[in-house]
């Protein structure tokens, strides 16, 4: 686990990061101070102090703060609400202001504990946040790469301020620009570990001073005086006559830093598996805030870029944080006539590559494939933040997570059961094919909760299932904690539906709470009346059922000791379901594999070595045909003299729980075995790999042979 303290054990790669964090964060801050009304120079400020003091006392070993986009955009649409000019002497006596009032918010947080709000935000929404905001921010940036003003506001701004902008380009600002984003952007894949964002800047320097650029149009950062900050009380004064906006305002901000900036960093605390203390976090931001109002800068914000930075180039600790700061103090002091060298659109690739880098397109991807539910909130939380700003964007991602739970308690998992011949335990009727209903009996299984919202499905599926000579019901209500009152009320009207139409229904398996709350509800009468079981099969010893029960559509009983080859696939296609075929298939590869690269190695051996270990019996004798099958492939392939082969084959068969089942039976009487034994599990590898299937057939015959060559006497 990662220490969230600062420690030396990679200092390195932690100094490393914090002198590429301290040198990108030049261009950055001094861009976003004037966004929110300040002299570039304050940009600066804001990365000195409030750096340092996040970086001692945060948690998180990644994270950064800095004078970031969101912040200064509302600093600056406040201001000039208020009817302030930006970067006149009221604004900047003002902007301290909101840092300071920032400052406050967060202690208020502290106490409430608001950081735990964010263990009710979902992976969805945080992917969708922290996307939104890149996306965002990267077309707040485009402008620039080609010799254009940045914009503000949310997508429709930023793209009527984009298409506004093309009238302005500049071919060699685009080529630096968009040039510089593609050299990153390639560099991460092929040489991830090179500093590149470190030797573009120095590029675009040397640019400057030798070709000089600036002279064919291309912009460089503003010049900047050199000096340390000198250090300010807030004039709190302001607050007469702007109390309502000041205040209002500057909850705004925090609210947003806390949101942008706890998902950002639990997104990296999940990632390398370490806790995150938020209340810990709001006392960090609470100084960060105090130490940028002090020096006269406008609220920090976690920088999600600067900390996509710091990540891709190993940083473990907030060494990191330190090491930057210090590259502020050391620019300030010693650098600032190097910084008016440096090219705009140069920087802003910089900024724009990193944030490519936040995007969580796989997320995406991941999500579409695998639950469109989700992906629909990923999305939604994705372009709340980009149409409506970061603060709507996470409120219409949360109430969306919280949909999410709702529709999930109101539509749980069901399934209906029954039981797998010679197998104890009853199992899903669907996820199953072998298993088997008792006859003239509904085993139902509910896991979620029942309440108002999703009583109705409970009884719907029940009376959907019941037929004409269906004689008992039993509910597997072990996915059941609580209940309430309608559901109470509802589940004594269907007791007494069905008994009235000769069904018995059970509640089984619950915990005996569930019991207590039946009683208080109303509904004891059904515990009364023994409808309430503590097992399924207590219920149908009740209806005079006992083991092994009669079953539909089958000429076993269960808990017979005959055995349908039908019974074969119970754990795989209960696990992998249609999926079954293939993983039994590459775990017989893996076991043919350890056989082949020890021949020595008995076959149990080779099984329980494999990544899944031994299989059930009703497996198993699939699983040798298939590492049979492997076997010769790898003798065809050379991997397998002829001898090892023999052997393996002779050991795999001498292995077979039940041989006068095996596909050896199926060599000259395919079709007659298939009907007689009625083989699923023949007809399903038929069905969906002939080719498998055929081949399989072909190799017990060859094998056969080969075993009748080697009994005769020389």
């Amino acid at each position: 686990m990662i220490q969230t303290k600062i420690h030396f054990k990679n200092w390195k790669s932690d100094i490393l990061s914090g002198i590429i964090v301290g040198l990108v964060s030049i261009p950055i801050s001094m861009g976003y101070a004037q966004i929110a009304g300040l002299p570039p120079v304050y940009g600066l400020y804001g990365s000195l102090l409030p750096i340092l003091f996040f970086g001692l006392l945060t948690s998180s070993p990644q994270f950064v703060v800095g004078v970031d986009a969101m912040p200064a955009v509302m600093v600056g649409n406040a201001i000039t609400a208020m009817g302030l000019t930006l970067g006149s002497p009221d604004a900047v006596s003002i902007v301290p202001v909101f840092s300071l009032l920032a400052c406050l918010w967060f202690l208020v947080f502290w106490v409430l504990r608001a950081g735990r709000v964010v263990k009710y935000i979902s992976t969805p929404v945080m992917g969708g946040f922290i996307s939104g905001i890149g996306a965002t921010i990267i077309l707040m940036q485009v402008p620039k790469l080609f010799g254009g003003s940045p914009g503000t506001g949310e997508l429709p701004a930023l793209v009527i301020h984009i298409a506004g902008q093309l009238g302005h380009f500049h071919w060699p600002s685009a080529l630096l620009g968009f040039g510089t984003v593609l050299v990153i952007l390639v560099s991460k894949k092929i040489a991830p570990k090179f500093p590149m964002p470190v030797f573009m800047m120095i590029l675009g320097v040397v640019l400057t001073a030798v070709f000089h650029i600036d002279q064919h149009g291309v912009k460089l950062l503003p010049q900047v005086s050199a000096g340390l900050p000198k250090l300010i009380l807030p004039n709190i004064r302001l607050l007469k006559g702007n109390t309502s906006e000041l205040v209002v305002q500057s909850l705004m901000i925090a609210l947003v830093v806390m949101a942008q900036t706890l998902l950002a960093s639990n997104n990296y605390a999940r990632k390398y598996q370490y806790h995150l203390d938020t209340r810990r976090e709001l006392l960090a931001y609470s100084a960060a805030e105090l130490a940028s109002a002090f020096v006269g800068c406008c609220p920090v914000n976690g920088s999600v870029s600067r900390a996509g930075i710091a990540d891709q180039f190993g940083c473990k600790s907030q060494l990191m944080s330190v090491t930057a700061s210090l590259v502020i103090l050391l620019v300030l002091l010693f650098g600032a006539r190097l910084l008016q060298l440096l090219p705009v659109p140069i920087l802003t690739g910089i900024v724009v590559a990193a944030l490519v880098g936040i995007l969580e397109i796989k997320l995406a991807g991941r999500l579409w494939r695998t639950n469109r539910r989700e992906f629909g909130i990923f999305m939604t939380a994705f372009a709340g933040v980009l149409f409506f700003g970061t603060v709507y964007g996470v409120m219409i991602g949360v109430a969306l997570s919280f949909f999410s739970v709702v529709v999930r308690a109101v539509v749980p998992p069901t399934a209906f059961l029954g039981i797998i011949p010679g197998h104890e335990d009853y199992y899903d009727l669907k996820r199953n094919r072998s298993a088997r209903a008792i006859q003239n009996t509904v085993i139902y299984r509910f896991n979620g909760n029942l309440f108002f919202a999703n009583i109705g499905r409970f009884e719907d599926d029940i009376r959907s299932a019941v037929k004409t000579d269906t004689r008992q019901v039993i509910v597997d209500a072990g996915g059941i904690g609580n209940i309430d009152l309608t559901a109470a009320d509802r589940l004594v009207e269907l007791e007494r539906s069905l008994r009235q139409n000769g069904v018995r229904l059970y509640l089984t398996g619950h915990v005996g709470s569930l019991n207590d709350q039946l009683r208080t509800l109303g509904a004891g009468c059904l515990i009364e009346n023994g409808s309430i079981r503590k097992t399924v099969s207590l219920a149908l010893r009740d209806c005079g059922l006992e083991a092994p029960y009669a079953l539909e559509g089958s000429a076993f009983s269960a808990g017979e000791s005959a055995r349908d080859e039908s019974e074969s696939y119970a754990e795989f296609e209960w696990l992998y379901g249609d999926d079954a075929d293939a993983h039994l298939d590459s775990l017989a590869r893996e076991i043919a594999a350890l056989l082949a690269a020890n021949p020595s190695l008995s076959l149990l051996d080779a099984e329980s070595q494999s990544s899944w270990g031994r299989v059930g019996l009703f497996d198993e004798d699939m699983l040798l045909d298939y590492v049979e099958l492997n076997l010769e492939e790898m003798a065809q392939e050379g991997a397998l003299t002829a001898t090892a082969l023999d052997t393996l084959e002779d050991q795999v068969e001498s292995q077979r729980p039940h041989k006068d089942e095996s596909l050896a039976d199926i060599t000259a009487q395919t079709q007659s075995y298939m009907r007689e034994h009625d083989s699923l599990l023949r007809r399903r590898m038929a069905e969906r790999h002939p080719r498998t299937f055929e081949r399989a057939v072909q190799h017990r015959r060859q094998l056969q042979e080969r075993r009748k060559a080697r009994r005769k006497p020389d």
